[in-house]
């Protein structure tokens, strides 16, 4: 069926019930199918060449917006933070608070700085960020199949956003939630919008006005992607859940957590820097029967 699911790459606990549900997704039609799925490190690559991609965070925090004094600031709360988000030792419950605290300070940091609202398009312009190879037939197949791509980040949504329209992917599906900078009426940073999205509150909690996934209620067939524990509850605004193929790209401390990951998610993707597994799927799922 889907010859991708033989990549080295690929783990699965149980690929019986995987390819089984694959074949539910395709009987039930592309009718009843939508994506869910992360940005950073999810839609974007991890790394390249040795070094690590920028996320839409960082891509501001490296940018020339930035004082020194601030960069070394940010620099410090992620060298804190990052271990505490990513232990495989400490539960959720544990990591939420101190989540909020570092996008908190995180985004004071920022509105300190006098970033321009038209300064982005340049910011990501000179940034290192790529998106995973493959991503054109991502979100082409997507776009031709009408299967609606909802994007659910903890990142910043403005930079995201640029991301993929300076990519020339930036359809009519797409939809994203995310963090967007409040702009004053010079266009000059003064804070961000409510509600503030972390890695571990992307669930209902912050998608209050589901609209969005009301208006799609007859969609309830999920492919769900993401890079992080918090990912799972992405599809949480859905009401009706039929079927959910939950694919998790595993970029870092992989022996660590490869078990944690191999229990949550249907597929893991061990350091695969493509889209080339969920492509197939798709291309077997879209494909006219």
């Amino acid at each position: 069926q889907v010859p991708e699911l033989e990549n080295a790459t690929v783990r699965m606990k149980n690929p019986e019930c995987v390819k089984e549900r694959i074949s539910s997704l395709r009987r039930e039609g592309t009718g009843k199918l939508q994506v869910i799925s992360d940005f950073d490190m999810t839609l974007t690559r991890f790394g390249f060449n040795g070094q690590r991609c920028p996320t839409s965070h960082n891509i501001i925090d490296n940018s020339r917006a930035i004082s020194e004094e601030g960069r070394k600031k940010l620099k410090a709360l992620l060298h804190h933070y990052y271990p505490i988000e990513i232990d495989p030792y400490r539960t959720v419950e544990d990591k939420l608070p101190l989540m909020v605290e570092w996008w908190t300070k995180a985004h004071s940091l920022l509105s300190q700085q006098k970033i321009l609202k038209s300064d982005i398009a340049q910011m990501v312009k000179e940034s290192e960020v790529m998106l995973r190879d493959g991503f054109n037939t991502f979100f082409d197949q997507l776009q031709q199949g009408n299967v609606p791509l909802f994007i659910f980040s903890a990142g910043v949504g403005n930079i995201l956003e640029e991301i993929i329209r300076q990519a020339q992917v930036y359809h009519p599906n797409v939809n994203v939630v995310s963090n967007y900078m409040d702009f004053d009426d010079d266009g000059v940073l003064r804070g961000f919008k409510s509600p503030l999205i972390h890695t571990y509150n992307k669930n209902n909690t912050v998608l209050e006005n589901t609209e969005y996934f009301q208006q799609l209620s007859a969609r309830t067939n999920i492919i769900l992607l993401g890079d992080s524990m918090g990912d799972l509850t992405m599809a949480d605004g859905v009401a009706n859940v039929h079927h959910i193929l939950k694919i998790g790209f595993l970029n870092d401390k992989v022996e660590e957590q490869r078990l944690k990951y191999m229990d949550a998610y249907d597929i893991v993707l061990e350091k695969d820097e493509t889209l080339d597994v969920v492509n197939g799927i798709l291309r077997y799922i879209l494909m006219e029967t």
